[in-house]
């Protein structure tokens, strides 16, 4: 499982569309070998077809397609836009923090999302992810959460 390592945070990335944003955030899964670069269509096609619903809270987004799309391994990557993107969602829009899911079918990726829910449940680690000044602050906050 391949979960906000350094290697798979960007941020303050700068993207024009929603669909730059998750091609984005679906290359550093790709970079990192967790999927294949194929997948990052294949979201943006999930997006196409059935719209923003993937826009979970308020300036957050969890784009996402089927572990059959190119997935190798259980990861979640982020982009942070330097400034925030129209997803197309009445309440949550505009989208800041975009967590790339490369789900498995496999328990790991239950657990990798339960660990991402618990993160984003805590009005004050999304701030943190809003401003943090690096990908070592996101990873401080992910090993304080584990313990």
């Amino acid at each position: 499982m391949k979960f906000l390592e350094p290697s798979l945070i960007a941020l303050d990335v700068e993207a024009e569309s929603a669909e730059e944003a998750i091609r984005l955030a679906g290359a550093l899964l790709a970079k990192e070998g967790a999927a294949e670069e194929r997948y990052a269509d294949a979201m943006v096609e999930s997006y196409r077809d059935k719209g923003p619903y993937f826009v979970l809270a308020p300036h957050i987004a969890l784009p996402h397609a089927r572990a059959e799309d190119g997935v190798r391994e259980a990861s979640v990557s982020l982009l942070r836009l330097k400034e925030p993107v129209v997803f197309g969602h009445a309440a949550n829009d505009p989208v800041q923090l975009v967590f790339a899911l490369g789900g498995s079918s496999s328990s790991e990726h239950i657990a990798m999302l339960r660990k991402l829910t618990t993160l984003l449940s805590n009005p004050d680690n999304v701030e943190l992810f809003k401003h943090a000044s690096d990908a070592e602050s996101i990873q401080q906050l992910i090993r304080g959460n584990e313990q």
